[in-house]
């Protein structure tokens, strides 16, 4: 009887260690060692944010999410489709790792409409509305690791989606095992010491005393909106974290995480 395939698990790459030579050189044996088929997804704000500046564009946030005018759209693509998903290619490439560089107009790979907000015209940033999961795991199954920007398709143009959302919704249409965040600290911090595990009611009460604050909130919300898509597993951590099975994780239940840690711990070699 043959095995049913291994969930695969969605890396998203923030950012703020996108350009950090340490963290690309380790990468790639953290993605070697997940035991289970690894798709990528990664931002470029901080890259995208100088360009802006350097064109003489200021950047406009609203919760978080970049505003994406005509001219910031142009920049966007170039640096994400361009230098930071062909700089992650490279160097998963060097260290043995079948990288293949796309974004989500490629075959169509993701969709997206406009983001609809009441008072502040959004440009074009957008939200996902399709992932093609046939074509992910038609490279999974051959061994390939699909390195995603997040530049997506819409009807009649392209649309700049928050990455977050997109390993999300990539997570979701593939019916990943988890997600994880990959980050610039080791997880959620209470007192300097990263927290094991939360669950919603936890994390919401955390944020409301303000013990949770600052950059930590929008990626707490979001691995909040991950599970509600039905992912059953959302981590936040760095590359340390990773490597020594910490970090943060999310489940419905605080409970389920360590019962299936325990599990885990039993039946490893």
């Amino acid at each position: 009887m043959t095995a049913p395939p291994v969930p695969p698990v969605v890396m998203k790459i923030g950012g703020n260690e996108i350009d950090d030579p340490a963290f690309l050189a380790g990468l790639a044996p953290v993605v070697l060692s997940a035991g289970a088929p690894v798709i990528v997804v990664h931002g470029g704000g901080r890259e995208i944010a100088a360009l802006q500046r350097a064109l003489g564009i200021e950047p406009r946030y609203l919760d978080g999410v970049r505003v994406t005018d005509a001219e910031s759209l142009a920049v966007a693509e170039m640096v994400l489709r361009g230098a930071v998903n062909t700089r992650l290619v490279r160097h998963l490439l060097a260290g043995g790792i079948m990288a293949l560089g796309v974004s989500g107009v490629d075959l169509g790979l993701i969709c997206a409409e406009k983001m609809f907000h009441p008072e502040v015209d959004m440009g074009f940033t957008g939200v996902v509305t399709d992932v093609r999961a046939d074509i992910l795991r038609g490279w999974l199954a051959q061994g390939i690791i699909p390195v995603i920007a997040p530049i997506c398709l819409g009807a009649d143009n392209v649309y700049n989606v928050n990455a977050d959302h997109v390993a999300g919704a990539v997570a979701a249409a593939v019916a990943a095992d988890c997600v994880v965040f990959l980050t610039n600290v080791e997880g959620v911090l209470v007192n300097h010491e990263p927290l094991p595990a939360l669950d919603e009611q936890s994390a919401r009460s955390l944020i409301a005393e303000g013990v949770i604050f600052g950059g930590m909130i929008p990626k707490v919300q979001t691995a909040l909106q991950t599970l509600e898509l039905g992912v059953r597993r959302v981590v936040i951590t760095n590359l340390k974290g990773l490597q020594t099975h910490g970090g943060t994780v999310f489940t419905r239940a605080v409970h389920a995480a360590k019962d299936e840690d325990e599990g885990d711990d039993e039946h490893s070699s």
